[in-house]
């Protein structure tokens, strides 16, 4: 059984973050291009803009033809080499590649090993994890155990998802109901990926902690993404539903049980934050969150206005703000809530 209340046992073998890669398909979208693409009137991009709170998004499809121009493979790749080349690192430099997403291309093979043979790897561990909003979360947090344990010198973690594959373009939006068509707005398309190394890299964050934990035993899931068989869908069943209600209410009280607990676990004090990374579901909620969490010590690195929300691409997108910023002895929480089935997350990290 777990104890949340209780600090993480001391390991002597750290973990840094060298570096991180992004990959954003095409150029933004903004809502008045939803809006045309769907039918609607200028005040319906405005409607969204107020209710939801993001600005524009990046989608993996064309919205004129219909058709999709990158898969998450792509983009996965792309994010992976970024991170790659920033690290000065070649794949053949990796022991094992880690990817979380909610939407792999397909079912087998895994996307993990569709990008592995794209970076041209073999002969090492490869892991995907299915997983909605925390997957990249748990993809650095397999990553670190990975390099903790001894066997690895360097791992590379991809995280992202191509939400754009659930959108219906014929679907009549002002019929659908609100818990679908809440995902015509929230979200987008991308991919990140960080090296992660148990080598003594000169200036390289320090990941202090990374924690996931599943709390919804017994509860509704927030949040569905189905997958059909060509026998088995049910008449009228979306892909996609969300109980965004049910998210409202418990995502800024989820979020700050992860603030509390990264802090508690590190010995940590609130004013000694100098970064904080929050939850990204959309603007609007993440103003939500940033008043309940309520550090006006920590800088906020938050981009899910411009970026919409890409899933398990997001932690990596706000990471490529903060390294660039985090200095010696300078410290950072992110923390992630998936309402798929309800889980926490979080991860800290220090500048070396």
């Amino acid at each position: 059984m777990a104890h949340p209340d209780r600090p993480a046992p001391a390991d002597t073998r750290d973990v840094r973050l060298l570096s991180v890669g992004t990959a954003l398909p095409g150029a933004p979208v903004d809502n008045l291009a939803l809006a045309r693409r769907f039918g609607q009137s200028p005040q319906w991009a405005e409607w969204v803009d107020l209710f939801v709170g993001t600005r524009t998004r990046h989608l993996a499809l064309d919205l004129d033809q219909g058709t999709h121009t990158h898969t998450l493979a792509d983009l996965a790749t792309s994010a992976g080499l970024r991170a790659l080349a920033a690290a000065g690192l070649a794949a053949g430099d990796l022991d094992a590649l880690v990817l979380g997403t909610a939407t792999p291309d397909l079912l087998m093979p895994g996307t993990v090993n569709i990008v592995a043979d794209r970076l041209g790897l073999d002969q090492v561990p490869t892991f995907q994890l299915q997983s909605g909003c925390t997957g990249a979360f748990q993809a650095i947090a397999l990553g670190r155990q990975l390099l903790r344990a001894g066997e690895h010198r360097t791992v590379l973690v991809i995280g992202g998802d191509v939400c754009s594959r659930a959108f219906d373009l014929a679907a009549d939006v002002s019929a659908l109901p609100p818990e679908q068509l809440v995902n015509a707005m929230l979200f987008g398309d991308g991919a990140g990926a960080v090296v992660l190394s148990a080598d003594p890299v000169p200036g390289a964050p320090l990941v202090r902690e990374v924690f996931t934990r599943l709390v919804g035993l017994g509860q509704a899931p927030g949040q569905t993404l189905a997958w059909f068989g060509p026998n088995d869908r049910p008449d009228g069943t979306p892909a996609v539903s969300e109980d965004y209600k049910a998210i409202e209410a418990r995502v800024p009280a989820l979020s700050a049980e992860i603030y509390h607990e990264l802090l508690h676990r590190l010995d940590w004090k609130p004013d000694e934050l100098g970064y904080l990374l929050p939850p990204q579901l959309s603007g609007r909620m993440t103003t939500r969150i940033s008043e309940v969490l309520d550090n006006p010590s920590a800088a906020e690195i938050s981009v899910v206005t411009t970026t919409g929300n890409n899933g398990n691409g997001l932690p990596f997108l706000q990471l490529e703000q903060l390294l660039p910023r985090l200095a010696h002895g300078e410290r950072a929480l992110a923390i992630a809530v998936e309402s798929s089935k309800w889980i926490k997350a979080g991860f800290a990290l220090e500048g070396a």
